[in-house]
């Protein structure tokens, strides 16, 4: 298991060394746990979470597969990132593949009307 976090862990540092979220393009980070998916969208240059969601929130009503939650987590993220003025974000898949909830939410954050 610890090479598994290791091997995740090296791919994020290098994703992070090429990817930076600004003030007019900030950063959306994704977290995969067992349970649920989270997201936030982030500056870094002030190093504050402007937006997030999660599939545990008690706003969140959707069930059903955890594919079917990540495309709803990513649409409830655009649509308070819109909210907020944010129309344009950097992607940050945070280690894990582009691939199966990861690539779901991003997938649902574009439907709801982010750009990246």
């Amino acid at each position: 298991m610890a090479a598994k976090l290791n091997r995740r862990d090296r791919i994020k540092r290098g994703i992070r060394k090429r990817l930076s979220g600004s003030s007019e393009r900030p950063r959306l980070s994704v977290y995969r746990s067992n349970k649920g998916i989270y997201a936030q969208i982030i500056d870094d240059v002030t190093g504050k979470t402007l937006v997030s969601a999660s599939s545990l929130s008690k706003e969140f009503a959707t069930t059903g597969s955890k594919v079917d939650q990540s495309v709803a987590v990513g649409k409830m993220v655009a649509e308070k990132a819109i909210s907020a003025g944010i129309n344009q974000v950097v992607f940050d898949r945070n280690g894990y593949l582009y691939h199966g909830r990861v690539k779901s939410l991003a997938e649902g954050a574009r439907e709801g009307g982010l750009i990246f």
